[in-house]
């Protein structure tokens, strides 16, 4: 009913897992990963304990092969379940029970697994894998790629729904909420695996946004933010902006920035256009004048009253 990608990025080490679907939000039932430790794909009939059991035992420094076989020793029902593990070394196990519906199994190949059950076709799950492993790029859009191909091999024999992305860090997490990279899901959706290419490409747009507002003191500091880390958050509010195209909101913040560090010009200029294309970004600009931000209102901005 399924099929996925489970893999270990040898630049990186980054782990992640990918899974497409005929069936509404696979990515909370199916795809489980945790920095520093494992990935793993649970599906066919789907029992959701493998993803969190797996991980504990893999987090006490069982191996990937052992981990599993431990899961399906005591699981009456493993003769329907399609499970795959990858651990942080980069070891795989895998397991299809002899009752998951066809066409269905696994290539492995290096550190990556492909697998899937109730496919269209045997020629899904070896498309799959060359594509991960012909593809460039980043591991995460590689792991997407990879789920394309199996996607244009004939994927699901049901058709399209969902699909969902995890990829952790290479290292453990001190903290439970650290650690994740990326955790992308279209739940219902005509074409998932395109939903999943965009929130990508947003997402690591996004992380640019974050870095170039949200870094402790930049916005928020006693003392304005100017020199070199001004342009370099600038820069990244641009490039943000040329990625979003019509959402003012990165010009908007570029503004906020040049207000703060006494650019009030070219702040002003900034926050007027950003206004322009979104009206309600001046009861934005006024709560930051309210609190102390910045030092002028929307009306100041606009030209409507003097400072």
């Amino acid at each position: 009913m399924t099929f996925s990608i489970v893999a270990r990025d040898d630049a990186t080490g980054r782990l992640g897992v990918a899974t497409a679907t005929h069936a509404y939000g696979v990515g909370i039932v199916a795809n489980h990963a945790r920095a520093g430790v494992g990935a793993i794909a649970t599906q066919s009939f789907v029992e959701v304990s493998y993803g969190p059991r797996g991980l504990a035992l893999l987090e006490m420094g069982i191996g990937a092969e052992e981990a599993l076989a431990a899961l399906l020793s005591a699981d009456p029902d493993r003769d329907i379940r399609q499970v795959a593990f990858v651990d942080s070394s980069g070891a795989i196990a895998h397991h299809t029970g002899s009752r998951c519906v066809p066409s269905c199994g696994s290539v492995a190949s290096g550190t990556a697994i492909a697998i899937g059950n109730m496919l269209d076709n045997d020629r899904v799950l070896p498309a799959i894998s060359d594509a991960f492993h012909g593809a460039e790029g980043e591991f995460a859009e590689r792991l997407l790629i990879a789920l394309e191909a199996g996607q244009k091999a004939g994927g699901d024999v049901r058709g399209r729904m969902s699909a969902s992305l995890r990829v952790v860090a290479a290292e453990p997490a001190e903290h439970p909420w650290e650690g994740g990279v990326y955790d992308l899901r279209a739940d219902f959706d005509p074409d998932p695996l395109e939903t999943l290419s965009t929130s990508l490409r947003m997402s690591r747009a996004y992380d640019v946004f974050f870095e170039s507002v949200f870094a402790p003191g930049l916005v928020t500091g006693a003392e304005p933010v100017v020199g070199d880390e001004l342009e370099a958050a600038l820069a990244g509010l641009r490039a943000t902006q040329r990625e979003l195209g019509d959402d003012p909101e990165p010009t908007a913040w570029q503004g906020v920035l040049l207000l703060r560090a006494g650019q009030t010009e070219r702040g002003r200029e900034l926050l007027a256009r950003a206004i322009a294309a979104r009206p309600q970004l001046a009861r934005f600009v006024d709560g930051l004048a309210q609190v102390g931000t910045i030092p002028l209102t929307s009306d100041h901005i606009l030209g409507k009253v003097e400072k």
